[in-house]
């Protein structure tokens, strides 16, 4: 019987964005793009979900360019995966302010066994994408800022939310990390398809890093009592 792992593995790599995209804007697939993301991503899954056990799921935005984009796992960059996980990663280790966050969350929680055992960290939209900016460098774009990447992403999210639920998630609370357009996002979205019972948001953990984070145990303590209302 293939255990969590084994799914959110397959699903990785069988991921495929196929629908037109908006002039000047690119797809990001770590699995395919990066020879490194599915051997370590991988091994991140196998360490923590090689079980059959059912998670609570949070959904961040679409992978950035430093985390996801470099190891394949949500909000791990390349530090925290050697630092806070022990799997090793042969690239350079770059640093993602998210990613800073969540792996402080985590700790607080009471480390990465206990965390990733209640919860699966995914996005929205499960690939990411990136556009130039006007001095002509590459930089993380976010689904919703484009109607028509929104609707081109549509119902590959979709399909993809429906996908990890089969993984073995609780669908009685879904966190979502981003209280506004991402919020506003999936509430619609799960207005029409009715993923989970009900949707609890959380300021992004960019937001806090780069607005709030005089502040961030506050925001810190905020998503430990949100987790802790779920079984």
């Amino acid at each position: 019987m293939p255990t969590f792992a084994d799914k959110v593995i397959a699903f990785n790599t069988s991921l495929r964005f196929t629908a037109p995209l908006p002039a000047g804007i690119s797809v990001m697939n770590p699995f395919k793009e990066n020879k490194d993301s599915v051997k370590v991503s991988s091994a991140f899954y196998k360490k923590y979900y090689n079980d059959n056990n059912h998670r609570n799921i949070i959904l961040g935005i679409n992978p950035g360019r430093f985390g996801a984009g470099l190891t394949g796992v949500p909000f791990t960059d390349p530090k925290r995966l050697v630092e806070k996980c022990a799997i090793p990663y042969p690239g350079s280790p770059a640093h993602e302010p998210s990613s800073v966050f969540i792996y402080q969350m985590i700790e607080a929680y009471g480390g990465t066994e206990s965390f990733y055992g209640k919860f699966y960290i995914n996005s929205i939209c499960p690939l990411g994408f990136t556009i130039k900016n006007n001095l002509g460098k590459e930089v993380n774009y976010n689904f919703y800022d484009n109607r028509a990447l929104a609707e081109a992403a549509y119902d590959f999210i979709v399909h993809s939310i429906k996908k990890q639920i089969g993984f073995g998630i609780h669908t009685d609370t879904c966190f979502c990390l981003g209280s506004g357009k991402n919020e506003k996002f999936l509430r619609k979205l799960n207005e029409q398809h009715r993923f989970f019972k009900q949707i609890t948001a959380l300021e992004h953990p960019r937001f806090v890093m780069q607005y709030k984070s005089k502040n961030m145990q506050d925001y810190i303590d905020k998503y430990l009592a949100a987790f802790s209302m779920v079984k």
